[in-house]
């Protein structure tokens, strides 16, 4: 499976739920996929996916689920111990590792190579960590959910990518849904 596939794969356990979603084709294809008022792309800040689903959650109660990437993950990798400091029962952190920067070419990570990113995390003092094959992220994302407890996935797919249009929503708009969401 492909991101693609893992994304809409999980949608229904997404929707309601508030989601910050990875810069670039991540946020495409969810846009694609299941577009939500209760879902925040991201346009710009590789990266920042994490640490901005980190701060929703801390500042409210409702569940918070960040998808970013490996290559993402690879450039903000503050994000980790932060995350196992600052603990948030209702964050879990989606990161799906195709082992390629997916949105500029499909360059290969480290996280393709030698670098776990699960194994990263654990060091970091993240404590509720799941490693998992792509077809089965639906039911590992909706047993984080359900468990109520931070947790870090680490879905592995394969690298590839669907064609997809550019998100045309004004990010003003796009942040405006979200917070009302967030409000509701």
């Amino acid at each position: 499976m492909i991101r693609s596939e893992v994304l809409r794969e999980i949608a229904p356990i997404l929707r309601d739920r508030l989601v910050v979603c990875n810069i670039g084709l991540p946020s495409q294809e969810l846009h694609l996929i299941d577009d939500q008022p209760s879902n925040f792309y991201m346009l710009g800040t590789m990266g920042l996916s994490s640490s901005i689903g980190l701060g929703v959650a801390l500042a409210q109660d409702k569940t918070v689920i960040s998808i970013d990437g490996d290559g993402s993950v690879l450039t903000n990798f503050g994000t980790l111990p932060t995350i196992a400091n600052n603990v948030a029962d209702n964050f879990i952190l989606l990161i799906i590792d195709n082992g390629s920067y997916g949105s500029t070419g499909d360059q290969p990570t480290y996280a393709g190579m030698k670098t776990s990113l699960a194994a990263v995390a654990k060091a970091c003092g993240c404590e509720n960590v799941v490693e998992c094959q792509a077809k089965d992220t639906a039911e590992v994302l909706q047993a984080a959910v359900d468990s109520k407890k931070m947790t870090i996935i680490v879905c592995k797919c394969e690298s590839g990518n669907i064609k997809v249009p550019v998100i045309t929503k004004d990010p003003v708009v796009i942040r405006d849904r979200f917070m009302t969401a967030v409000q509701s």
